[in-house]
Parts: C-alpha cells; structure tokens; sequence
C-alpha cells in the first residue's frame, strides 16, 4: 500500500529550502516523500528534523545521517530541537491533516469506507478515540464538535440520534455509526456528509486545531530572520488559523502595535495561496483541497 502521495512537492520545497546548509523541520513525515525531497536539495551539512506521532510512519526508510526522526506530535518541537541542541531554523514545512495510509488502513476507523473500530488516534497510544467522543461526550459537546470542525449544517439532529442511539447499546464500528445517523444524513449527498462528520470527530479525537496552533506560535520564536514557514492545509478551519497567524501573529486578528505605532508582525507571507495544477489533482484527487501557505519571518 502506497503510504501517500505528496501534494505540491516541488512548490513545496522549493518555497522552503533556501539555505541548502540549514537547518528544517519536516512536522508532518506520513510516508517521507517531502522529507525525501528535502533531503535531496541539503549539502551533508544541512539538517532535517521529521516528526509524526503515528507509530506506523515509516522512519526507517530514510538512512541519511543528517535525518533526525522524532516519534512525537509536532506541536513537542521547541522541546525536541532543544534536546538536539538547536536553537533556531531556516525553515518549517507541515502538511496537514490525515495521510492517505491512515485513511485506507480500514483497522485504524478513519474512513466511512470500511467497517472498523471506531478509533481514529493518529497517536494510538493516547486514551481518548473515536469511540470515547461518540459514546461519552454530551450532546452539547458533540453539537459543538460538528458545527465548529465538521461544519455540518444540521448538527442537533445529527446529535439527537447518536444519542438515543447509544442509550439502547454503545456505537462501536464506524458501519454502526453510519446506521445511527442515517436519519440526519441528506439524500443525495451522503459522501460528502460522511466527510464532514468524519473530520469532525477525527479533529476532536487529535485535538489537530490546538496542536498546529502550538506549532505556529513556536515557529515565531524559532525561526531565523529570512526563515520561511510552509504550511499545506485541507479545509477552510486550519487554513483559518495559518492565514491568521501568517497575517497577524495570532488566530485573533489582533494587530499589535510597538510604542512608536509600528505593526509588530512576526511574518511576511506571500500575498496568495499556491494551489494545485489540473494535472496534479487528477494524478492524485486527494489534492484537490490543498493549499500552500509560505511566509518568510522577519
């Protein structure tokens, strides 16, 4: 099984690397291919530093000796570098969201496709799944979930039926959660329904909002001047966040101000968002809601 494709892999890289002795932070290994890539342009001088949190990402395959994996989510990286000894980056990449490994390993519960246990952990050692969110939060909680990570426009039906579902016995496969919530699910539209849904409780599950939050604020404080920040995000919530902070240092839109009046702006990103050719996402759909935020940090 193929672990991922790499989305924007040229763009990606080439917006990142430009010091090809410098020092850079893969957050996001998955299968290694922008790692790879990386690697390909740094002399032996460079560094690359590649976290995941999923014991399934193939570290090994990678044997350069400037390759330095760390099995443990991204937003631990100031933690990680410091134990390394580094101090500070030429640059961070991180593409988001779930690999295409997880996605089709049907035991790991992350797709609507096959009937699995409802898990969904990227870090399958962490307590709190799938399973826990549907059977054990409120209906408050989850109505909370759905709207503000699944977007879904009928959330208090949706959370009515997991909730007199779950009274009579516990949901346990992702099958039987599809068979609960069928009654909110609209006609014609049940795949891109299941989607939503779906990242929502995989986002609650992983925390994911709160964890690239953490990453992008210490990218601030870690990045050299002329550093560059390349984030690759999937849907409006964390595209949200990076723009936010790219933009404003902080996912309030606050502008803050020195004692002179000057913006106090930790970045300076590029006006747009690259996004993916024709060509590339009929080679590999999953592309087709990418997006390529870069800024470079002050």
């Amino acid at each position: 099984m193929s672990y991922h494709i790499p989305v924007l892999l040229h763009e990606s890289i080439s917006a990142l690397v430009h010091n090809p002795d410098g020092i850079y932070v893969d957050a996001t290994f998955g299968g290694g291919g922008h790692s790879t890539a990386i690697l390909n342009v740094l002399s032996k001088n460079g560094k690359l530093i590649a976290f995941d949190q999923d014991k399934d990402a193939p570290f090994e395959k990678i044997t350069q000796p400037n390759f330095y994996p760390v099995r443990d989510n991204f937003s631990a990286m100031s933690a990680a570098l410091h134990n390394l000894g580094i101090n500070f980056l030429d640059g961070i990449f991180a593409d988001l969201g779930v690999s295409s490994y997880q996605l089709d390993t049907a035991e790991r519960g992350f797709s609507y496709r096959f009937d699995a246990p409802l898990d969904m952990r990227m870090n399958t050692s962490q307590e709190l799944s799938a399973y826990t969110v549907l059977n054990t939060y409120t209906q408050e909680q989850l109505n909370i979930i759905f709207k503000l990570y699944g977007e879904v426009h009928n959330p208090k039906i949706l959370t009515e039926c997991i909730v007199q579902a779950r009274k009579l016995a516990p949901i346990q496969t992702t099958f039987q959660f599809l068979e609960v919530i069928k009654n909110a699910t609209p006609k014609y539209k049940e795949y891109s329904y299941y989607a939503q849904v779906f990242q929502a409780i995989r986002m609650e599950v992983n925390q994911e909002l709160k964890h690239l939050e953490s990453l992008l604020k210490q990218s601030i404080n870690i990045l050299k001047p002329k550093g560059k920040l390349v984030i690759l995000t999937y849907h409006s919530l964390e595209d949200r966040v990076v723009k936010n902070i790219m933009r404003y240092g902080n996912i309030q839109r606050k502008l803050e101000k020195d004692m002179y009046g000057n913006l106090i702006r930790p970045f300076l990103p590029a006006k747009k968002p690259i996004l993916p050719s024709p060509q590339e996402i009929e080679h590999n759909p999953r592309a087709r809601s990418a997006k390529l935020r870069i800024a470079e940090k002050i």
